[in-house]
């Protein structure tokens, strides 16, 4: 064998593997944009119970062909709150069960030598997903073909490792050389450093497989490096849980512990049966004879489930380990920085989750924003400065929030996303440009106190009681925003539409009875005009809340 033959053969071998990487996160990437709200609705089923739970990861994993997507959105889901640490615990357990459907699809995809191989077969699927990605017209079509298209390159994928295996296997010093891998702790480090590289158990439980197969290493050899790539896989969850909150970094601590228990019992489990003479290799090629595509996937399989029964009944003491580990403390951050309260970087992987903590941070602004009106509206009926350094403190709160949130909102439009969360990543954008204006409009409103302060002006009794009824009526419409735009209900905009006439009414009447206090001598000339402005920065702000609320006709 000649030196470009071998040369070929390593090209093929990377263009294999790079392939493969495409076809997972096409499969990836296009699952979770056509399934994002399913996902959304079967991770709120993992309050039922642990078993509920491991179903739930298990069916989510093999959905979109990704345990580190799992991993994720799991630990974007503890970040806000909405998932226990116990309920995240179960579904990471189920997620590595769920992760082993690509291997048992490569297996299947061996089949086949003389006559038409399944691998042919499936590779076939790459052309009609690029058919359909080219000629379909609507979204969903689209992303059903680039699934398809996906599905087939994992195969075309294969086929190019697979051929380049068997010319490696045709040469002596490659495998004396791959014989000297025999130790299982070393072929497990192996395994986890190559799936920390890639951030794919997926690719590297195949390439064992086609070695396999192949001939290049043993079944053995393979199964140790198998259960390194599940140890590699925690990689992802533990760079996403290092930037997040407390909850987030043990959820990702209990994804390593799982995943580093079940190595340990399997070697464990397999120096013993060294002692008997028998090893992992010869005990499944007795379970599985003449089946060589299948010997290493079901072990992964097997490997995993059992994993999940192990540690299952013991999910309450993990969770008290790694909070342990991972202690409670206070001013975990500081109280002067602003920060974002539901968005991390590493949500970009996950859409589906990062869409709706792009929400959760939206009125989590709002409420930022409406404690400042209410502040201001205080300030400058009773001039009293108490809560003017939280005042300051939310004003630059939502100058960073309106700049990061856009700048997030940004980043996640250049994921593949479905019309509709493209739509309201666009009107979120909006939205918070309209909250920060609203801080703007109530540090407006300050500005008014100061002057009155300044001049040694007051508002009259009956200027104080508009000012307090005005400021419940914008209370009630802030309500009545929030519902509406939590619940993304359409129909609900004809209340909010109805409270901004009211908004509209009062501040009318408020200039009207000015003018009357005026000609009564109740008020003086320099309190009216901070009066008048007062009115007309509030009516603004009215306006502001409802350009939040009517976003949700764009996308409901």
């Amino acid at each position: 064998m000649n030196g470009i033959q071998i040369a070929t053969s390593v090209l093929s071998l990377v263009a294999g593997v790079g392939i493969f990487l495409i076809a997972c996160n096409m499969m990836s990437s296009n699952l979770e944009a056509l399934g994002s709200k399913k996902l959304k609705a079967l991770f709120a089923k993992t309050a039922k119970s642990k078993l509920v739970g491991v179903g739930v990861g298990a069916a989510a994993t093999a959905a979109i062909q990704s345990s580190s997507a799992t991993s994720v959105m799991v630990i974007g889901f503890v970040n806000a709150g909405i998932m226990t640490l116990s309920q995240a615990a179960t579904v990471i357990f189920g997620a590595n069960i769920g992760t082993t459907i690509t291997g048992q699809l490569v297996a299947l995809g061996m089949f086949g030598n003389s006559s038409l191989s399944s691998s042919a077969i499936f590779s076939a699927f790459a052309g009609i997903g690029a058919f359909i990605l080219v000629f379909a017209k609507k979204d969903a079509v689209q992303k059903t073909g680039g699934i398809l298209a996906g599905f087939g390159m994992l195969f075309v994928g294969l086929s190019l490792m697979s051929g380049a295996m068997k010319v490696f296997s045709e040469l002596d010093e490659v495998k004396h050389f791959l014989a000297l891998f025999e130790n299982p702790f070393l072929l497990v480090i192996i395994g986890a450093l190559f799936t920390a590289l890639v951030q794919s158990s997926s690719v590297m439980t195949s390439m064992a497989i086609t070695m396999t197969v192949t001939g290049l290493i043993t079944l053995n050899q393979g199964i140790y490096i198998t259960m390194g790539s599940n140890v590699g896989t925690c990689v992802t969850a533990l760079l996403a849980g290092l930037t997040s909150t407390r909850s987030a970094k043990r959820t990702a601590l209990i994804h390593l512990i799982f995943n580093l228990s079940g190595v340990i019992a399997f070697m464990t489990i397999g120096l013993f049966m060294g002692l008997g003479g028998i090893n992992y290799g010869q005990l499944f090629e007795k379970m599985f004879p003449a089946a060589p595509q299948l010997q290493l996937a079901m072990f992964h399989t097997i490997f995993n489930v059992l994993t999940v029964i192990m540690v299952l009944p013991l999910t309450s003491p993990l969770v008290k380990l790694v909070t342990k580990i991972v202690p409670d403390k206070k001013n975990e951050r500081s109280n002067d920085a602003p920060h974002l309260e539901f968005i991390e970087q590493h949500m970009l992987a996950a859409p589906p989750v990062a869409i709706m903590q792009v929400k959760n941070e939206i009125m989590n602004m709002a409420e930022i924003a409406n404690e400042n009106f209410n502040i201001a509206c205080d300030l400058i009926c009773t001039l009293d400065y108490k809560d003017i350094a939280r005042f300051r403190k939310n004003e630059l709160t939502l100058d960073f929030l309106n700049r990061e949130l856009n700048r997030f909102a940004v980043a996640l439009l250049k994921a593949d996303l479905g019309e509709k969360d493209r739509i309201y990543l666009s009107t979120a954008i909006r939205s918070a440009a309209d909250l920060e204006r609203i801080g703007d409009y109530a540090e407006n409103i300050t500005e008014y106190s100061d002057k009155l302060r300044d001049s040694g002006a007051i508002f009259s009794d009956a200027a104080v009681k508009e000012i307090a009824g005005l400021k419940e009526t914008v209370n009630s419409l802030f309500a009545a925003v929030m519902k509406t735009y939590k619940d993304g209900d359409g129909r609900a905009l004809e209340d909010v539409l109805d409270i901004e006439d009211r908004v509209d009414s009062v501040t009318e009447s408020m200039a009207n009875f000015h003018v009357e206090r005026l000609e009564r001598g109740e008020c003086t000339p320099e309190s009216g005009a901070q009066f008048l402005s007062l009115a007309a920065n509030i009516e603004r702000i009215a306006d502001h809340y409802v350009n939040v609320a009517k976003t949700v006709k764009t996308y409901s």
